[in-house]
């Protein structure tokens, strides 16, 4: 279950040292959706990312678990990143719609980021997001063992603030990243939900790196691992072949919890489609049938047949700082 809120506690410090500091602070936040295409979704819980790419990017996801189970998990997401023309700094807005059984959440935010050189191939990207969380609670969609009573009829709306901060250190061939998705926020408390939205901060680490086998072959593992207090670690381990900048296949393992099989396909040189598929390898495998993920990606401004054909021989875009190639090698 997708827990979501907690007690408001929060100090209000200029933004770096207050991520720096979060590690030790009795902060409580939201638990974010799971994703399995991790590494495709950067920008939705890592506002850091958002002004790394080369050029606007749009990307849709859909993500259907436990298929099976009544009320199991549904998120769509919706985002956009945005690289502004001094290179340094980027938007990107995020939305995401959330559903969990009688819980239904929606949440907005708008992501800004500012990037410095580190080397001559390093950069280090630094990012803040705001925006706001639609919660909603509608137990007369549960099936009660005394229907009538009061809880059933029950509905509760609410709107929180959110806030959330992250770190984006990359290369040409390589990235690492840390975010915290939410750390003001002033939660939902009662004796009904309380074991419902109870939660506290998460924080999420990524990384990965392209390994060039062949001229026509790139070899891409990466990580993430979500940290929740007093929860075990979520971690996530990936693999993909990337065969001529085309077509994507790998492997996931979701640690004590899922394995998946990976695909996509780079329809044009604009336009990116992405999909997983999750089996559970724990109990709850026998009860449902697996998990569907599939994201669709737009890059605007990217023309040609080529998606390098800008860049000199070293790999730069030429009369451009070094960023990210393509989303589709991170």
């Amino acid at each position: 279950m997708h827990n979501r809120y907690s007690k408001l506690k929060y100090t209000f410090i200029p933004f770096l040292l207050l991520f720096l500091c979060l590690a030790t602070s009795a902060v409580h936040g939201q638990k974010e959706p799971q994703y399995t295409q991790y590494m495709y979704n950067i920008g939705s819980f890592n506002p850091a990312y958002v002004g790394t790419v080369e050029t606007t990017e749009l990307a849709a996801l859909y993500r259907a678990q436990w298929i099976d189970i009544p009320g199991a998990p549904r998120t769509l997401r919706f985002g956009a990143n945005l690289p502004l023309s001094n290179e340094t700094m980027g938007l990107g807005i995020n939305i995401v719609n959330d559903q969990l059984g009688p819980l239904s959440q929606t949440y907005a935010d708008v992501s800004y980021s500012y990037q410095v050189k580190v080397t001559d191939n390093t950069k280090l990207s630094f990012g803040m997001d705001l925006g706001g969380s639609f919660l909603n609670v509608d137990f007369s969609k549960g099936t009660f063992e005394n229907p009538g009573e009061p809880l059933s009829l029950e509905r509760i709306n609410k709107f929180y603030p959110t806030v959330g901060a992250g770190l984006f250190m990359y290369g040409e061939q390589w990235y690492l990243g840390a975010s915290i998705p939410n750390f003001l926020t002033e939660g939902v408390y009662n004796d009904e939900v309380a074991s419902v939205v109870e939660d506290r901060i998460q924080f999420n680490f990524i990384g990965g790196y392209v390994f060039n086998l062949s001229d026509q072959l790139k070899f891409k593992p990466a990580f993430m691992i979500n940290s929740l207090g007093g929860a075990p670690l979520n971690i996530n381990l990936s693999t993909n072949f990337l065969i001529s900048d085309i077509v994507t296949a790998g492997v996931s393992y979701r640690v004590e919890n899922a394995f998946s099989g990976l695909a996509g396909f780079q329809i044009s040189n604009s336009t990116f489609i992405g999909y997983s598929y999750d089996y559970n390898t724990n109990a709850l495998g026998e009860f449902n049938q697996g998990s569907h993920e599939v994201i669709l990606k737009f890059y605007l401004g990217r023309g040609g047949n080529n998606a390098n054909a800008s860049k000199d021989k070293s790999g730069n875009s030429k009369g451009k700082a070094k960023q990210i190639d393509s989303p589709r090698f991170f």
